[in-house]
């Protein structure tokens, strides 16, 4: 029996790159998973191919950014499956923008869902943990760009960092009562969202070749390639099982070696 079997795991952010291995990893390892994403259609969509390939899964639509619908998932996720074990705050997303170019507007798009869409993810994960009786797994997902700055992506790195720093704080804050916050440090990984990264770099006039950027970024990896969604499953399995009880507030990176800290 896998040490995930019947746990409880609520992922946001689910339907796309890593949250989408992680999610089919974790449920192919028998837990059940609640696919949380800002798309009902998405969720409901990776939901049903879990279950059809004899998992355990259930779809549910999430904006991070409001605490009602945070609470809302977390409630759903309990309803279904009989408690919340443990919660992935996954979801994000990235901007490109020269430095001198980052507007207001642009700060609380990006810090809104990457750094105050944890803190309620947060928030509320532990709300239920204690309703629960106490004890839980928290697990963000942060970035390399939480331990380096990188121009032109300073707006996207600043929330990263604060991932780092509300784990931490967490950790401190709730490790008594049996619950633990980590988070892991994804490199340049091979998704949607570097697509969008790589397109922002042409618009600015940084690059001027598709993937020059990317590819640019993960030449640095000493493991000499870039990641893969699939790299990241490893570290998710260990964070949500049994096999990381005694660790909270670390950051692992997973990035193939592109930053040593």
């Amino acid at each position: 029996m896998s040490k995930l079997t019947d746990k409880s795991i609520v992922i946001t952010g689910a339907t796309g790159g890593i949250g989408a291995a992680i999610a089919r990893a974790l449920a192919a390892d028998g837990a059940a998973i609640t696919v949380a994403d800002l798309s009902q259609d998405a969720a409901d969509a990776l939901a049903g191919e879990i279950t059809a390939a004899g998992g355990k899964a259930i779809g549910v639509a999430v904006d991070v950014r409001e605490r009602a619908q945070i609470r809302a998932m977390l409630d759903k996720a309990a309803q279904a499956f009989g408690r919340v074990d443990v919660v992935f705050n996954n979801a994000g997303i990235a901007q490109t923008r020269p430095f001198l170019d980052i507007t207001e507007e642009d700060w609380r798009l990006v810090t809104d869902v990457n750094a105050l869409g944890v803190l309620l993810g947060m928030q509320e994960a532990v709300k239920t943990f204690r309703q629960q009786g106490g004890g839980g797994k928290i697990i963000n997902t942060a970035s390399i760009a939480a331990k380096q700055g990188y121009e032109p992506l300073a707006h996207y790195c600043a929330s990263k960092f604060a991932v780092v720093a509300m784990t931490q704080a967490a950790a401190r804050a709730f490790g008594k009562e049996g619950i633990t916050a980590n988070c892991f440090c994804p490199g340049v990984v091979a998704t949607p969202m570097w697509d969008v990264i790589d397109k922002g770099f042409r618009d600015n006039k940084l690059t001027t070749k598709e993937n020059e950027a990317f590819d640019s970024f993960a030449a640095t990896a000493v493991l000499g390639r870039a990641s893969q969604p699939a790299d990241l499953v490893g570290v998710a399995r260990y964070l949500a099982s049994s096999d990381s009880d005694f660790m909270t507030g670390q950051s692992l990176m997973v990035d193939g070696g592109m930053v040593f800290i």
